[in-house]
């Protein structure tokens, strides 16, 4: 979806799966368990500052979990929701937005494992005539392309008016949108560069990805990322919405002035349709942990295709957030200041902010969630990346 930094630099937003075997998953903090205590007090102690941090620059509420071989530390911050004064909790859901991107991908991947498509595909292959008018040619657009990020596709929630103010977010937040409508918005205009050219963020290539996934197996993308990812996983707390506004259960309420365009409201409730497969899940932090460890673990993807997640061209785009970016097929990597690089997908939506790192193998994972717009400079991302970082360099 777009993000808060949209308007200062760049925009972000995730999807994957599991075709029916067994699996055998690291250990990971389960959905809902109480924060188990940690030997390390001090690790313990440093967590919480970087949470603290993070609170201090403007956010309303924060979360944090890190996990590696000696178990998972917890921290958090803040408010759940400022009317109640209710405290942000370890168990607490939130919107994922663009960190469903890799949810996407995965499942993406899995059927090109199980030979059901390519990523040299075209969309056009796929979805004849979807991608067409005004310079768009699907048929010179690949798989691979949508998933990295190299289609050359004007990004749809550029020109999305819901999130353009306040105003327009309290219109617009219940609309249904179709996903035909939404590259509908892309196709109308002309490519921002030739496929595969360049590297640029773009919403629309996840909303076709998730078309040809339908267009695949018969099903929607919710559909695939519930039957292949978050049943097999157990994600207990983890959802692909369709339409449904409400975050169920405990969660965190998001709150924007979207660019200080008007006061700041609450931007809980949302119909997600106008973020589909670019980014409409739900999570915790302890999901996507059980996630990344399964999918960094290899449990998730053949190791051919896991190796194809992995490959990664450069994102100069996000080098002001992240320097020395790089992005795969819906996987972002980072560099380490420890050396080395750690692997990711941001996810960002008004009043929502999903940051994570995870060691190439799966066994470290870092993931946090914060409320509210947080800094109008990098000040807030400064602080999620140092403690991200902070926990995977330690």
């Amino acid at each position: 979806m777009k993000t808060k930094l949209t308007s200062r630099i760049v925009a972000t937003t995730l999807v994957t799966a599991l075709a029916g075997i067994g699996l055998t998953l690291p250990a990971a903090g389960a959905t809902g368990q109480t924060a188990k205590p940690t030997h390390d007090r001090t690790h313990s102690k440093s967590l919480q500052a970087d949470v603290d941090a993070i609170l201090k620059t403007g956010t309303v509420g924060v979360l944090a979990q890190s996990t590696g071989p000696r178990g998972s530390r917890y921290a958090t911050a803040g408010v759940a929701d400022k009317a109640t004064g209710a405290a942000a909790r370890s168990g607490d859901r939130f919107r994922i937005a663009s960190a469903s991107k890799t949810f996407v991908a995965t499942v993406v991947l899995q059927l090109v494992g199980e030979g059901r498509l390519s990523l040299d595909d075209t969309v056009d292959h796929w979805l004849p005539g979807v991608v067409s008018g005004n310079g768009n040619d699907g048929s010179r657009i690949t798989v691979r392309q949508l998933l990295q990020h190299t289609s050359g596709l004007f990004n749809y929630t550029a020109d999305l008016p819901v999130l353009a103010s306040v105003d327009d977010y309290q219109a617009g937040r219940y609309t249904t949108w179709t996903p035909e409508q939404l590259v509908g918005i892309a196709t109308g205009h002309a490519p921002d560069f030739e496929p595969g050219a360049k590297w640029a963020y773009s919403n629309t290539n996840y909303i076709l990805a998730g078309m040809i996934i339908q267009k695949v197996t018969g099903h929607s993308w919710e559909q695939q990322v519930t039957k292949r990812i978050i049943r097999p996983l157990g994600l207990r707390d983890t959802s692909a919405p369709t339409t449904d506004s409400r975050i169920p259960g405990r969660h965190l309420h998001g709150y924007s002035d979207f660019g200080k365009t008007g006061p700041t409201i609450d931007t809980t409730a949302f119909n997600p349709s106008a973020a589909g497969a670019a980014g409409a899940m739900i999570g915790t932090t302890a999901d996507l942990t059980r996630f990344y460890q399964a999918l960094l673990g290899g449990k998730l993807l053949r190791p051919a295709q896991l190796a194809e997640m992995k490959t990664t061209v450069r994102a100069a785009d996000l080098d002001p957030v992240w320097p020395g970016a790089r992005y795969g097929l819906g996987l972002l990597q980072v560099p380490l200041t420890c050396g080395g690089s750690y692997y990711s997908h941001a996810g960002d939506f008004p009043g929502y902010t999903t940051r994570n790192g995870v060691s190439p193998d799966g066994r470290r994972v870092v993931v946090l969630h914060a409320t509210g717009d947080g800094a109008s400079d990098l000040s807030t991302e400064q602080a999620q990346n140092d403690l991200i970082d902070g926990e995977l360099c330690a």
